[in-house]
């Protein structure tokens, strides 16, 4: 099947990949030339274990081409849509880009193509899309899905060829066939529903998650009050049958990134258009902007006001495995301290460059980061961390004060009774 994707972001390049090498002929558009000639010499936007691999291969088999050129959608049975939905400092989306940038394809589309869209937008949106083609193409018969992503960072590739389920939202049988025959050879475990039913269903499910980190992150503030483990308690939680050992239940700070945020944002702007009063989703955005906050608060605790002070971070990337800053706990705590006066010092294995309007300094190794530090902000769940021995923190740092709010470090630097180890959701004489 001739699939185009539209949008060459973390979910563009890696469902073009993926599609590509299960046997479609992809063609990827965006209309950055600039993005779309970094890919062709295999330099990602955002990294992801196995892409460049991947996409190394289907650019060499000829399934999968790059352009910049918008034109190149014509022709394409599936003219799928992965722009990634920005989001501004306040963790706004914008929505009526993404829209504008889809309805710019339909002067190119042939008749009768299928769009299927998996970009994070609000319910309501295909509706949209479908009045304006109606409106200014009618002629060219142009229909629409909405299969939404659920791509993990750090394990899309994995998760696209070992998916559970595609959530797919169709209007007739055809094109619930049509997006059939584009899955088929990933999986044939699909949920087809009402494109409505389609849009709530991923607001729904990463709000559900939300809700659990949220929860798991309030017993964390109670277990540390009592002296309890939030470890333990999470694994009391998952071995029950009714919640399960996948549950979003692992104590960690705030939502990360802005996937789960994002979507509770969506519904309850539905409630506030609607008039109906947010009982439960608004609280999960007032308690993750407290849970954010868990590193500050301890940090004053402990260490005292940043003003003089010099931070270590190791890691700065939202997650391991990726190279994106945006949603990154630390970059969020990095702007905290530097406004108050203190100095930070970072290392990453996957940052080579820091935003100019960051005033991080990058170190090359962990102990560089660490060299006279007053504390260290274990941000990133990177597994190299993992080695460093916990000497290093009690002989280099100035004084070795360890935030770890992941416990990454729980079986080595927490053991180590020279440094003084600080985990969320643990009270301090229980977290070695």
């Amino acid at each position: 099947m001739k699939i185009a994707f539209a949008g060459m972001w973390h979910l563009g390049t890696t469902m073009s990949a993926v599609f590509a090498a299960a046997g479609h002929d992809v063609v990827a558009f965006d209309p950055d030339a600039e993005l779309i000639a970094g890919l062709r010499r295999l330099e990602l936007p955002v990294e992801e274990p196995g892409l460049r691999e991947t996409i190394a291969a289907e650019l060499a088999s000829g399934r999968l081409r790059y352009s910049s050129r918008i034109g190149v959608v014509a022709g394409a049975a599936l003219v799928w849509i992965s722009y990634d939905t920005p989001v501004d400092e306040d963790g706004r989306a914008d929505a009526d880009g993404v829209i504008d940038r889809v309805t710019e394809l339909f002067p190119y589309l042939a008749a009768d193509t299928l769009v299927v869209v998996s970009s994070q937008l609000p319910a309501g949106s295909i509706s949209r899309l479908e009045r304006t083609a109606r409106r200014d193409f009618a002629s060219k018969g142009l229909t629409f899905a909405y299969s939404p992503e659920n791509l993990r960072l750090g394990k899309a590739i994995w998760y696209l060829r070992n998916v559970d389920r595609f959530v797919v939202g169709v209007r007739t049988p055809f094109d619930e066939e049509r997006v059939r025959e584009a899955y088929r050879p990933l999986t044939t475990s699909i949920e087809a529903m009402s494109v409505e039913s389609a849009e709530v269903t991923k607001h729904a499910v990463n709000s559900f998650l939300a809700t659990s980190v949220m929860f798991i992150n309030e017993l964390a503030e109670i277990c540390e009050r009592l002296g309890a483990d939030v470890r333990e308690v999470e694994r009391g939680l998952k071995t029950d049958m009714r919640i399960g050992k996948l549950a979003y239940l692992r104590a960690n700070g705030p939502l990360g990134g802005a996937t789960l945020a994002r979507d509770v944002d969506f519904l309850t702007e539905i409630q506030r258009k609607a008039n109906l009063r947010s009982y439960v989703l608004q609280s999960i955005k007032e308690a993750n902007q407290h849970h954010a906050g868990w590193v500050q608060r301890r940090f004053v605790d402990v260490v005292g006001e940043p003003l003089g002070k010099t931070i270590a971070l190791l890691g700065l990337t939202y997650k391991a495995g990726t190279n994106t800053l945006r949603g990154s706990s630390a970059v969020a705590f990095a702007k905290w301290f530097a406004e108050r006066g203190g100095n930070v010092l970072a290392f990453d294995p996957a940052v080579t460059s820091i935003p100019g309007d960051l005033k991080v300094e990058l170190r090359t190794t962990a102990e560089g980061a660490l060299s006279g530090a007053d504390a260290v902000f274990v941000a990133t769940d990177w597994p190299e961390f993992r080695d460093i021995p916990s000497s290093t923190f009690h002989d280099t740092m100035k004084v070795p004060i360890v935030f770890d709010p992941g416990s990454v470090l729980h079986e080595t630097v927490g053991r180590d009774r020279r440094v003084r180890y600080l985990t969320l959701g643990v009270g301090e004489r229980l977290a070695r």
